[in-house]
């Protein structure tokens, strides 16, 4: 932060640590935009945004779907359920921080300047019930609809 508020520019790795004992590691998959809304948290910045190969957050994956389109904006809990659920454009981890700490994250074309898509507090579900659709191969999965959402010991 002195270094910031000294007028330097800081370059920092997206996708290393240190660990307990000061070692370099890696983050593993998502790293770099964890790092990345991690430090707009911290800097308190208006909206971290990640450039990526894609045109932003489409609604489903295009190479499944010819028609999938580009979402303009996406709640952080939408983009949980996608990112959790197979879409690839943004790690869970890296929305789960934004969310916690409300960092806007704009995820946006490097090859272009277009606007991408908007990952913030959306509350305007006027337009369609579903908002995109991810797909898992070869894996089952089982929802369970009306729990609650903590376990509970039966005395």
């Amino acid at each position: 932060m002195r270094l910031l508020k000294a007028g330097r520019i800081v370059i920092a790795a997206g996708f290393q640590g240190i660990d307990d004992d000061r070692n370099i590691t890696t983050l593993g998959r998502g790293g770099s935009d964890t790092t990345a809304t991690a430090l707009a948290a911290v800097l308190q910045a208006d909206e971290c945004q990640i450039y990526t190969d894609v045109d932003g957050v489409l609604s489903t994956d295009p190479r499944l779907v010819e028609s999938a389109r580009l979402l303009r904006r996406i709640s952080y809990d939408e983009m949980l359920e996608l990112a959790s659920l197979g879409a690839g454009v943004m790690h869970s981890r890296s929305i789960e921080f934004a969310k916690k700490y409300r960092v806007p994250v704009r995820v946006r074309p490097a090859h272009g300047d277009g606007e991408g898509t908007l990952i913030a507090d959306v509350t305007d579900h006027t337009s369609s019930l579903v908002t995109g659709l991810a797909v898992v191969r070869e894996e089952a999965r089982v929802g369970l609809v009306g729990l609650p959402d903590r376990p509970r010991r039966d005395e």
